[in-house]
């Protein structure tokens, strides 16, 4: 077994970039762990409830028990009687605030292995971290964890990736329980079995004839189920030729690959137990940079295939950034072509060249600094302080853009403002870091107040954040809800208005009249309209007329600003010599609050487009938790596993709604939310100057 992460010598059909994904707590973390230990990249395991972890290296994560970031961990593993392999691990987080997270992993990953409790079983993000894989067309395996736990069911786990998931599971291996512990496992297609002592340490044996005979039924079901997906192996059973080790691998991975099967291994990755066959399969059945499908890049001559070519021009994607304490890291997927130390690249983001400095490997936060990286690699570039999640790295010469990272919209929002108003520029800087980090993390400013906004994906993604500005940047935050962006609308159209302005007190003073009435119009936008004659209004003033109209709608009685107003003027009066701009100004502004005070006005409030999809047993508690938010239900579909719900609803009642929606659904539903329209609020007497 190889212990250094330099090797060099492995060639790209041997290398393996994979990720591990599933629901929250399912142990992902604990197995990467494990894995790390076996293939002898770390000399000791820790434990996620003692926050020692290599991948949850952030001090959050280790405090939380959960993991926040996903970290790419690089190592080796040579299989019995094999050759050495290069892994690239990425461990990436199962709560459903951070599936930004698990999204760009699975974008430049090759394989992904989704981890089950044996206990809890398909949990709810399990089918949302499957289905996303499935969308990027990931070939995926499947590891049943948490064997040795009291309760802990194989085939009951397996039954529902069928049912729930739609997958096709292929059980290569059974456990091996003894007591209350699995002990062991049964290797199905290598017709084996492996024993795990106390600490963990494996011993295989090839099946006599008793225990041949004991799993016979076993193999020849699996053997079936992947022949009824793969020709070749079809016409052999057909046959009834001898169907061996080599022939029955060759047919799982033919078929993972083509996404047509999962395989399926048991094991306890705290116990160490099963850990060993699980890196062999990860060998065996996951897909090398070479088995995938080219990438389409867009370059200005249309679009173009690019295959995982060391020796073509380079194509590169930036799909995570990490701010470290010595500077920022950007993880980059090499596509195709070679990437050096000194290369002068040019940078979709910033339509610029730019120098690469430094490129490391990474074992969670270690570096390790590397000369090159070519197609299949996946590597981080130092020093780069201004790059950002989805760009493309390529030759200076011959530029390509590859598929950006969608981020889904953020759901969520609070205020923010620094303790101390000398941490403001920290704020700043902060704020800009995390935003550059997460795609799913926006900040922007209410228009209104001028205060901060940040963006999220859910109140545990918000505080991750707000605790992440604390510790990293030393500053202290305080929060609140955002306030409702109101606006105002006339009630109904007035009458002629006047607005006067005399100030003659001897000298030049102040003098101006304009008239003018004021209807609502319905639309979003206001209009002025001029309908004075015989120049009661001189021309030069009739500019001054109109802003002060339009300054006077800023604002209405209840404080908010004013839409769909037409005003037009109907009459004016001017003095020789004590008219001017500033005059008419004011009086056009007296005029329009004179007649907004004679109108009223109805209070507007923004509507958004909430689309939620859920399963099918939480569509009754979805439907009335919307109609009790005051929702408009718009859209109802059902699909084969899922009911589609579009509804409108208004902003200020959806507070809370994404920690509502997942206690509703047991965290199975999603939502995206969306501005819709301004409309009349169901509560009018919301005022500014009492809110």
């Amino acid at each position: 077994m190889s212990t250094t992460t330099r090797e060099t010598t492995i060639p790209v059909g041997r290398w393996r970039n994979l990720g591990i994904i599933a629901h929250v707590d399912a142990g992902k973390t604990t197995l990467t762990e494990r894995l790390l230990y076996k293939t002898g990249t770390i000399h000791r395991t820790g434990e996620v409830h003692d926050g020692a972890t290599t991948t949850d290296h952030m001090e959050l994560e280790r405090e939380r028990g959960i993991t926040i970031g996903a970290a790419a961990v690089r190592a080796n593993w040579t299989p019995q009687g094999d050759q050495p392999h290069r892994l690239t691990l990425i461990d990436t987080p199962g709560h459903i605030d951070f599936a930004i997270e698990v999204e760009r992993s699975l974008r430049v990953l090759d394989g992904a292995v989704t981890v089950f409790s044996g206990v809890a079983g398909v949990q709810p993000q399990s089918e949302t971290v499957w289905r996303q894989a499935r969308r990027h067309g990931v070939p995926l395996m499947a590891f049943v964890n948490k064997m040795d736990r009291p309760g802990a069911d194989f085939d009951a786990v397996v039954a529902q990736m069928r049912d729930k998931l739609g997958a096709n599971p292929w059980v290569v291996a059974r456990p091996v329980i003894e007591g209350e512990h699995m002990t062991g496992l049964v290797d199905l297609v290598g017709e084996r079995t492996w024993r795990f002592d106390d600490d963990g340490t494996p011993s295989v044996h090839g099946w006599d004839g008793t225990e041949r005979a004991a799993h016979a039924d076993a193999r020849a079901e699996l053997v079936a189920a992947v022949a009824d997906r793969d020709e070749t192996l079809a016409e052999l059973w057909l046959a009834e030729e001898p169907i061996d080790a080599d022939v029955l691998t060759a047919a799982l991975r033919r078929g993972t690959l083509a996404g047509l099967g999962s395989p399926v291994l048991p094991g306890s990755a705290f116990r160490n137990v099963g850990i060993e066959p699980l890196l062999d399969a990860f060998v065996a059945y996951l897909p090398s940079p070479l088995d995938r499908p080219s990438v389409v890049a867009h370059t200005d001559n249309g679009d173009v295939s690019l295959a995982p070519d060391a020796n073509a021009p380079l194509a590169a994607l930036v799909f995570k950034v990490v701010n470290q304490a010595h500077g920022p890291l950007a993880f980059v997927r090499v596509y195709s072509g070679r990437l050096h130390v000194g290369d002068a690249v040019w940078r979709s983001g910033t339509d610029r060249v730019q120098r690469v400095g430094r490129l490391a490997v990474v074992r969670a936060e270690d570096t390790e600094a590397v000369d090159a990286a070519e197609a299949g690699d996946i590597v981080a570039i130092a020093g780069w302080k201004d790059v950002a999640t989805g760009e493309t790295l390529s030759d200076s010469h011959r530029h390509v853009r590859l598929e950006t990272i969608q981020a889904q919209p953020a759901v969520l929002s609070w205020r923010l403002s620094p303790e101390r108003s000398a941490d403001l520029l920290k704020l700043g800087n902060g704020l800009a870091r995390l935003a550059q980090e997460d795609p799913s993390f926006r900040v922007s400013t209410d228009p209104e107040t001028g205060e901060t906004l940040v963006w999220g994906m859910g109140e545990l993604h918000l505080e991750v954040m707000v605790e992440r500005l604390r510790r990293e940047w030393g500053v202290q935050v305080r929060t609140g809800s955002p306030r409702v962006a109101y606006e105002e609308t006339p009630a109904k159209a007035s009458g002629p208005v006047e607005g006067k302005l005399a100030k003659q007190t001897g000298g030049s003073g102040q003098y101006a009249r304009v008239v003018l009435s004021l209807a609502p119009t319905g639309e979003d936008a206001n209009r002025f309209v001029d309908k004075t004659t015989g120049g009661v209004i001189p021309k030069q003033f009739q500019s001054a007329v109109e802003k002060g109209a339009h300054s006077a709608l800023l604002e209405g009685p209840r404080g908010y600003p004013v839409v769909g107003a037409e005003v037009i003027v109907l009459d004016g009066q001017a003095h020789a010599v004590d008219s001017n701009e500033a005059a008419f100004h004011r009086a056009a502004q007296i005029a329009v609050k004179s007649a907004l005070e004679a109108t009223g006005t109805v209070l507007l409030e923004p509507v958004m487009r909430v689309s939620v999809s859920t399963p099918g047993a939480a569509v009754g508690d979805v439907l009335g938790d919307l109609q009790r938010r005051g929702g408009q239900i718009v859209h109802l579909a059902d699909t084969q596993e899922r009911t589609e719900i579009e509804a409108d609803v208004p902003l200020a009642q959806l507070d809370g709604y994404s920690t509502a929606l997942r206690s509703l659904s047991q965290g199975r539903a999603s939502a995206t939310v969306a501005f819709e329209a301004y409309r009349p609020a169901t509560v009018q007497e919301a005022s500014r100057r009492s809110a």
